[in-house]
């Protein structure tokens, strides 16, 4: 008696690179994507839920401290608060919330009487000019005084780059902003005190420098304080990559130092860098709260300080979703890239 050859019977034989079950699996690619997404989806919605509900437990009522030493009666007091959506209950006030979110509807400000997508289109170029430009010029110091060190661990050199990044990290930013105007501004009267512009300077050119010229400050403030986290992850890893077999095959090759340096280590010493580059890309829409409180420059983060004195809550839960959304679309974009960068991930 033989056996029987039909692997179809027994249910044990497919077709080759089908898996089992007959259905054809997504790809590896498709399921990370899709993971991402839906952790930041997950997140966004954590920080909706969030920014409503801790924002309502800040001490202070919003009438009164808009009427503070006004001759206000009861009856005003009660028309602002059914003008804010104050009087409904609060699962009904979250309803509303989700909703105008939805819509891309923010609420009308407190403070301002005006939409809150209106103050934000507004002071978002001044933010997105301070702490874009503070990052990008802090992650060029920071990388490469990260690779010198690195290359030449142990020397002066390194111990002094190192001492002095560590030193101004631990620094407040608002001290540092102080300092900064009491001795440019106020001692030597080299740069503005506070503000974005000189008010009136006209012309395209004249305008321009004048704006770099109230962007000295802030910007060497932020600077100081961020670049050192841009030169110790690059100065680790350029120190782990080092040791590598690779670097030693390239100098048996006869390459240069230098060419070694530049075309083998420190291009795979940047990966880990990518994840904080977008995360601090993803910071520049909440700027530098302090540094433009201190500097009063007209951004995003000194609109939020004032709208947390109030409370102004249509527009610091505003400022929340927007600060928090962009760091969660910052890392998302991180994620999808680094695999790109460093087939190792793909596996």
């Amino acid at each position: 008696m033989t056996r029987s050859a039909a692997p179809a019977a027994t249910g044990h034989g497919t077709a080759p690179g089908t898996p089992r079950g007959g259905r054809r699996g997504l790809s590896p690619t498709l399921r990370y994507l899709g993971g991402r997404l839906l952790t930041a989806a997950v997140s966004l919605l954590a920080v909706m839920v969030t920014s409503f509900f801790l924002f309502r437990v800040l001490p202070g009522d919003p009438v009164q401290a808009l009427t503070q030493g006004r001759n206000v009666s009861v009856a005003q007091l009660e028309a602002l608060r059914r003008e804010f959506g104050l009087d409904k209950p609060l699962p009904q006030q979250f309803v509303d919330y989700c909703l105008g979110l939805l819509r891309f509807d923010f609420g009308t400000s407190y403070q301002y009487r005006v939409p809150v997508a209106d103050l934000i289109a507004e002071r978002i170029g001044p933010t997105l000019l301070l702490a874009g430009t503070g990052t990008v010029v802090a992650a060029l110091i920071g990388l490469s005084l990260g690779t010198g060190a690195a290359w030449r661990r142990g020397s002066v050199m390194d111990r002094v780059n190192t001492g002095v990044a560590l030193t101004l990290y631990s620094v407040p930013s608002f001290w540092l902003g102080l300092l900064l105007i009491v001795v440019f501004a106020s001692g030597i009267g080299l740069f503005p005190t506070n503000g974005m512009m000189t008010p009136g300077v006209t012309g395209a050119l004249p305008v321009a420098l004048d704006v770099a010229h109230h962007l000295v400050l802030p910007v060497t403030t932020m600077v100081a304080v961020v670049y050192a986290q841009y030169m110790m992850v690059m100065r680790s890893s350029l120190l782990d990559e080092m040791g590598a077999d690779y670097l030693t095959t390239a100098r048996a090759k006869g390459l240069r130092d230098s060419l070694v340096l530049r075309r083998h280590a420190v291009p795979n010493a940047l990966l880990p860098t990518i994840t904080l580059i977008f995360l601090n890309l993803g910071r520049v829409a909440s700027g530098v709260i302090l540094i433009e409180t201190v500097f009063a420059w007209p951004g995003l983060g000194s609109l939020f300080y004032s709208g947390l004195k109030v409370p102004d809550l249509p527009t610091v839960q505003a400022l929340f979703v927007v600060f928090a959304g962009a760091v969660i679309l910052m890392n998302l974009l991180a994620d999808v890239v680094y695999p790109l960068l460093d087939p190792r991930v793909r596996t």
